[in-house]
């Protein structure tokens, strides 16, 4: 934690454990005292573990020229609770241009009206992993051939693959999303870094 940046802008896309984890939050709340961005009802959650300024939105709102995007996925934190709150990713301007957060989220017609309104992400992070079984985990994660065809709907200039290769969360191995997406790469501009690996944009 010592090791971290200042942190000015928190964005949470949803409240499974594995994406907001308390403990860790409220260390962050405590040393930085960051902004933080949540979808729908999760402002209490956030206010509860030490954050002063939570802005809580709905799928295309905006704060801070940030835009809370649609994502099809799911939430839940006990047996009582699912889909009581939202769940999203984020698009939001930088330096390097316009950058896409898919966050946790199934392959849809989502990520084409997203390129409709919200243009065409320079750097778009699409999630590559927890697949298999298809028939139980498609309606919230992609496969690595989904994840590409989400790059080429949003029409992204560069694509970088999130959410593999730390936890063993389905039924494929490990190191099996990176093997299938560079399976199917034929010059499309789509990284696939290692853990901790740093990718600079200009």
């Amino acid at each position: 934690m010592s090791d971290l940046p200042p942190i000015d802008v928190l964005l949470i896309s949803h409240n499974h454990y594995d994406h907001l984890d308390l403990p860790t939050l409220r260390q962050i709340a405590r040393r930085h005292s960051p902004t933080v961005i949540v979808p729908l009802g999760l402002k209490p959650l956030l206010e509860s573990a030490g954050f002063a300024s939570v802005a809580e939105l709905d799928w295309w709102d905006e704060y801070a020229s940030i835009a809370c995007i649609p994502a099809r996925h799911f939430s839940a934190r006990t047996p009582f609770d699912r889909n009581c709150t939202l769940w999203c990713g984020y698009a939001f301007h930088t330096p390097a241009g316009l950058v896409c957060f898919a966050a946790d989220t199934a392959f849809g017609s989502h990520f084409e009206e997203i390129r409709d309104r919200v243009g065409a992400p320079r750097i778009a992070l699409l999630p590559i992993g927890a697949y298999e079984p298809l028939w139980f985990m498609e309606s919230a994660h992609m496969s690595p051939g989904q994840a590409l065809a989400a790059h080429h709907a949003l029409g992204a200039g560069t694509s970088i693959a999130i959410h593999h290769g730390t936890f063993q969360l389905a039924d494929e191995s490990i190191d099996q999303p990176r093997a299938q997406l560079q399976m199917r790469l034929k010059g499309e501009n789509f990284l696939i870094p290692r853990n901790g690996e740093t990718i600079l944009f200009g």
